[in-house]
């Protein structure tokens, strides 16, 4: 499966004629930052993925991803794991997967043996994917796993970026507590090994495991995928079950009034497992982030996505935006032929009632929209829907779209 570029010939001229005044308009110096595409949530062979790390890491590499995190589930890509080489079953290493290998990193970087009933292939660990792809400045690898725990039937998935030891799933009395024991623990590795570490629960309404009240009680971490590329994963809800996007103002609203807690991060993601030809339940290029931070390293990244220096997206680029000055503003790259309608969302409050969560406020057709506050908003936050349709989507008839952070509004206790 081919990666789809993050932007067309159009896309990175439109790019250059708006740096120089996405620039201004943020107050950063021009070169001061940078924007990095990046992919929190992939799997390979080192659990239930069907290709091995260095092909897919390649793959996004080649498509021109700054960063990439494996997040098998349990495990980390460490230690000696052997593939059996086949041309049928679920997860088959077929010859030709073995020929792209080879061509894609040189003679003498397979291993391979033979056992009882055929040939085997060694799985790179980390450190050798890094040590072949990694290039300062241009492609980094970030350790990770996808702590993969369940309650009575919910599933509970949460993955670790930058950790340095296999975190093990906690285990809990409920939903709630079983994510808050995880979290903790991630967290506390980070403390222990002196490293930022970030944590984000994955696609809340896979088997429709995780509620409204699970995610709006999450205290210590405050990111969640509001974009999961897997086709399983029930992103847009059905007609029993409210769809991400609502969850997440249901949720904002609870935080920010009756739990006063930090309003929660929507990210963007592939899930990849399958990374061949076909029409594929979950694959690479979907959704991705992108990070806009000083320079490309684990911290530097973390540190800016702490500090909602980012946005999400299934296909729509985002020049800057910003939350400043009583407006919140951004700036979108268009593309030759496509519509974009920016909506800003959120909910009211007049010091007393609390209005309906996540309602339209504001909505624009302009490749320069802005919503300037009128002072009874307790938080409001941006969605950029195009008319291009998603060339690999997640569900049928989904829009290329981008998801900006939640902003806490002037009526906001």
């Amino acid at each position: 499966m081919k990666i789809q570029p993050h932007c067309s010939a159009v896309c990175l001229l439109s790019l250059l004629l708006l740096a120089g005044c996405a620039a201004a308009l943020s107050g950063d110096a021009p070169g001061s930052w940078r924007w990095l595409r990046g992919n929190t949530h992939t799997h390979t062979y080192w659990s239930d993925g069907d290709a091995p790390p260095d092909l897919v890491a390649a793959r996004y590499r080649d498509a021109g991803y700054h960063f990439l995190v494996l997040s098998d589930h349990n495990v980390l890509s460490q230690g000696e794991r052997w593939w059996p080489i086949s041309n049928s079953g679920g997860r088959p290493l077929r010859d030709e997967h073995l020929e792209q290998i080879e061509k894609r990193f040189g003679p003498g970087w397979l291993v391979t043996r033979e056992v009882e009933g055929g040939g085997e292939m060694r799985l790179k660990t980390l450190e050798e994917v890094r040590g072949a792809l990694e290039e300062e400045g241009r492609f980094l690898m970030i350790e990770g796993e996808e702590v993969t725990d369940r309650y009575q039937g919910h599933e509970v998935h949460i993955n670790a970026v930058n950790i340095g030891e296999v975190i093990p799933p906690q285990r809990g009395g409920s939903v709630a507590e079983t994510i808050e024991r995880n979290l903790d623990a991630i967290l506390e590795q980070g403390r222990r090994l002196g490293r930022p570490v970030l944590a984000h629960l994955n696609h809340p309404n896979f088997v429709w495991s995780i509620t409204v009240d699970d995610l709006a009680s999450i205290r210590g971490e405050r990111f969640f995928e509001i974009y999961n590329g897997h086709r399983g994963t029930n992103n847009n809800g059905d007609a029993s079950h409210p769809s991400l996007e609502v969850m997440w103002d249901e949720a904002n609203t609870r935080r920010i009034t009756t739990l006063r807690l930090p309003l929660l991060h929507g990210l963007a993601t592939d899930d990849s497992h399958n990374h061949h030809a076909g029409d594929l339940v979950s694959s690479e290029g979907r959704g991705w982030v992108m990070v806009r931070a000083r320079e490309l390293s684990a911290e530097s990244v973390i540190s800016a996505l702490r500090a909602g220096e980012f946005y999400a997206s299934s296909g729509v680029s985002i020049a800057d935006f910003g939350f400043q000055e009583g407006r919140y503003w951004l700036v979108i790259e268009g593309e030759e032929g496509v519509t974009y309608e920016t909506r800003f969302i959120g909910t009211r409050s007049d010091g007393v009632e609390t209005g309906p969560p996540g309602i339209l406020l504001e909505k624009s057709l302009s490749l320069r929209p802005e919503y300037r506050l009128g002072g009874d908003e307790l938080f409001l936050r941006a969605v950029v829907i195009s008319s291009k349709l998603h060339p690999d989507p997640h569900a049928r008839g989904d829009f290329e779209s981008a998801w900006l952070p939640p902003q806490r509004g002037p009526a906001a206790p």
